[in-house]
């Protein structure tokens, strides 16, 4: 049975789908999740395709040194598939890869030469490529026989007009590669091919991916025209502990008058901010939701405000807005979350159906909304198995 398993890391947890190739098309056997990667003690969940528990073990990572943690938690899952699938052959690895800069706008076989190309990109998206890379050097050093093949957040995006993608700074540095590039696109590249399969797939649409990473993107005719996120994923809305737009001139204060350096100011925007810093409680979202604390609110606020002062920009660029689907952990969730934003939203011919909308429905916008809105669940991991697929079968 050949089968492609899907690699998608990040800073302290490992999700994992393994598909296998049929006639009819990809299905998913299992998907297997390891979490607390940087504790003592990591969770090992192995779920069926429709995410019901099969199985739960801890793992001691106590004595596992932390840069080898990923490359631990990799040779589990294949360690397990192994001994409990012995029928299946493993023909590609798939890996979410965040930044793949102007080279990488597609799915790419990944050698060594790629593998150090993209190397050069961590520092435009340093909580999630160095991980990314560490998995599939893992890859490489467990299964070297078999081919791994990089899917790239940015991709979805790099069909974007030149005026969207440009910044106002001097043309020879915008020739060099500094431009906004968009991310989560492997999400969109699914909510897509989901709306394309229901028929709605070539209307003015807007995706709100809302989580502890957080953006939304205007899509016409099937592609990207326009993101919140800009040259790193640290841009657009304010996020789980980043602080999205932010005055330039605020870090330059910052440098001058407080003398923060360049580390104390990556931390900040990328580990400070965002729904913690406003907060100073949290930055789980539903963490706010139960805490009494005003600031805890007030990021909540904050954050659905943006995000609909957002909505407003991107159906500018769509000149016009048919539809509107919310996805990630936050917009498939929580349904405070988008009341605050859809309220705020009404002057775009929006109205929603509060009981619907409670009921986490998959429609909940009423008769007479002039925009339908949507709530359709997100599986990055199915993207990059068909995207892989797509590339093996040439």
């Amino acid at each position: 049975m050949d089968t492609i398993l899907t690699v998608n890391g990040g800073s302290s947890s490992l999700k994992c789908g393994l598909y296998t190739l049929r006639d009819e098309g990809l299905h998913c056997l299992y998907h297997l999740k390891l979490g607390n990667l940087l504790g003592e003690t990591a969770r090992f969940d192995i779920m069926d395709e429709r995410d019901a528990p099969l199985e739960h073990l801890d793992l001691d990572f106590s004595a596992i040194d932390p840069e080898l943690r990923h490359q631990a938690a990799l040779k589990h899952v294949l360690s397990w598939l192994q001994e409990h699938l012995s029928e299946v052959n493993l023909v590609a690895t798939g890996h979410r890869i965040v930044h793949g800069g102007d080279r990488f706008s597609a799915p790419i076989l990944i050698g060594e030469t790629e593998l150090e190309q993209l190397k050069r990109y961590i520092p435009l998206a340093p909580l999630h490529q160095p991980y990314n890379l560490k998995l599939l050097e893992a890859c490489g050093d467990l299964a070297p026989d078999i081919p791994r093949v990089g899917c790239f957040d940015t991709m979805f995006h790099s069909r974007q007009p030149r005026l969207e993608r440009l910044y106002a700074i001097p043309r020879e540095l915008s020739d060099a590669g500094v431009h906004k590039y968009g991310f989560h696109g492997l999400s969109y590249d699914y909510i897509q091919h989901q709306l394309a399969a229901i028929g709605c797939g070539q209307l003015k649409t807007v995706v709100c991916h809302l989580g502890a990473g957080a953006s939304m993107c205007a899509i016409k005719d099937g592609h990207s025209i326009a993101s919140s996120m800009g040259f790193t994923a640290v841009d657009g809305l304010p996020m789980g502990s980043r602080c999205g737009n932010l005055d330039p001139g605020v870090l330059l204060y910052l440098m001058h008058e407080h003398q923060m350096g360049l580390e104390q100011i990556e931390d900040l925007i990328y580990k400070q901010s965002g729904w913690l810093g406003v907060s100073g409680i949290s930055s789980d979202m539903i963490t706010l939701h139960q805490s009494e604390s005003p600031a805890a609110q007030e990021a909540i606020d904050l954050f659905c405000y943006r995000a609909a002062l957002e909505l407003g920009r991107l159906s500018a660029a769509l000149e016009g807005l048919e539809q509107l689907v919310f996805t990630g952990g936050v917009g498939e969730n929580d349904a405070d979350v988008r009341a605050r934003i859809l309220s705020r939203s009404r002057w775009l011919g929006i109205e929603f159906d509060a009981n619907a909308n409670e009921r986490h429905d998959r429609r909940i916008d009423t008769d007479g909304s002039a925009v339908s809105v949507r709530v359709i669940p997100t599986n990055e991991e199915a993207m990059i198995a068909q995207r892989v697929a797509e590339l093996l079968a040439g």
